[in-house]
């Protein structure tokens, strides 16, 4: 168990998150907020009904009555909506976004559309597609180091971000959640998205994964392992991806000269869920466990990517062993992070190769100390508390 916390409200703030979607529903007619089940949306629905000040009508799509209202004749009820109508679990009822197509392109409406959902192929193939011109996405992630205080780094780290995960009283208690959690997951989530898949095969293909965390993806091997065929391994990929279960990190392949490795990097976006499938039961355990290193990682890129977006991310490696964790491009410059979970960071000769090959504005070295001091002019060692304040 975790000891020596700060105090932890009941309901923590999320107020990054929620002053996003506002300065989005300025710009957009239309805002998609996306996130794996049970992150907190319906809570972000709500926390965001209670604050605007224009007239809101939110639609639960969890509650019969709200659906009811929305399936016999939805274009009219929402074409005469005005001011803030929210969507919540917005897959239960795909065919709304044909109708919120037509809703968001009319100059004359008098309505601005906030959808939630939790991530599943048809509902990101139907808004891309449906709403491309009008709509803007957000990514709902768990809870962030910002939001939950940086003296609770080791225990958001070992729960993960999934609010009823990292506020259960202790880590047994956590344990339960998530393996609750996984359960409803695979009996329900998995059929929903794949009815074809077996629930015990995803299992097991989820707790390989889990071992092979920020490793290259390889259908072959994987599927070798669990004896299945390489295309069912992609298809149970994208099942997860869909879900947001998974991160897959492309690999950057803009280099001439360069024997590059091209598959894509795999990583599990919760920590806690990776933690429970590991059968890790405390944080103690995760310090003397051979995947230490790798779970910081993913746990360091997932906050990193939290604070300044997904977009343009990317992992490089060459054959000959250089490589860099994150590669981040924002107007037209490129970044570099390399996540180490050492208490004294130090450059290392592939560090110094990816600068020039990558032509590097800076390399920052993430890890869970407290201290930012310069490695070389252009190699900070930043601690992981300190990566949403950067900026590029």
């Amino acid at each position: 168990m975790i000891n020596n916390l700060q105090t932890i409200p009941a309901l923590v703030p999320r107020t990054n998150l929620l002053q996003c979607i506002q300065q989005e529903l300025d710009i957009f007619p239309v805002v998609v907020v996306l996130g794996a089940r049970q992150v907190g949306k319906t809570t972000l629905a709500r926390q965001v009904a209670s604050q605007t000040t224009d007239s809101t009508t939110l639609f639960d799509l969890e509650s019969q009555k709200a659906q009811r209202a929305l399936s016999s004749a939805p274009e009219f009820v929402l074409r005469n909506s005005t001011g803030l109508v929210i969507i919540d679990d917005v897959r239960r009822q795909p065919e709304l976004l044909a109708i919120l197509k037509r809703i968001g392109e009319d100059p004359n409406r008098q309505v601005r559309l906030l959808l939630f959902g939790s991530t599943s192929p048809d509902l990101i193939h139907g808004v891309s597609e449906s709403l491309s011109r009008t709509v803007r996405f957000i990514d709902a992630s768990g809870f962030s180091l910002d939001e939950i205080g940086y003296n609770n780094q080791n225990r958001l780290w070992f729960r993960g971000g999934f609010p009823r995960s990292y506020l259960s009283k202790d880590d047994d208690a956590a344990r339960r959640w998530l393996d609750s959690y996984l359960r409803s997951f695979l009996e329900r989530d998995v059929l929903s998205i794949d009815p074809r898949a077996s629930p015990a095969l995803v299992e097991r293909f989820i707790v390989m994964l889990a071992y092979r965390h920020g490793y290259t993806w390889n259908a072959s091997e994987i599927g070798g392992s669990l004896g299945i065929r390489d295309r069912i391994v992609n298809r149970f990929r994208d099942v997860l991806l869909g879900s947001l279960m998974i991160r897959s990190l492309p690999a950057w392949l803009d280099i001439l000269g360069k024997r590059l490795i091209k598959s894509p990097k795999i990583y599990l976006r919760d920590s806690g869920i990776h933690h429970y499938l590991l059968g890790l039961t405390s944080f103690s355990e995760l310090s003397a466990h051979p995947s230490f290193g790798a779970s910081w990682e993913g746990f360091a890129l997932e906050q990193t990517l939290a604070a300044h977006g997904a977009h343009e991310s990317y992992f490089y490696r060459t054959q000959r062993g250089t490589e860099l964790d994150l590669l981040l491009l924002r107007d037209g410059k490129r970044w570099g992070f390399e996540f180490k979970c050492v208490d004294k960071p130090r450059t290392s000769k592939s560090m110094h190769i990816a600068i020039g090959d990558l032509d590097l504005e800076h390399l920052w070295v993430i890890y869970p100390g407290t201290q930012s001091y310069p490695l070389t002019e252009l190699i900070t060692a930043l601690p992981l508390r300190q990566v949403s304040s950067l900026a590029f």
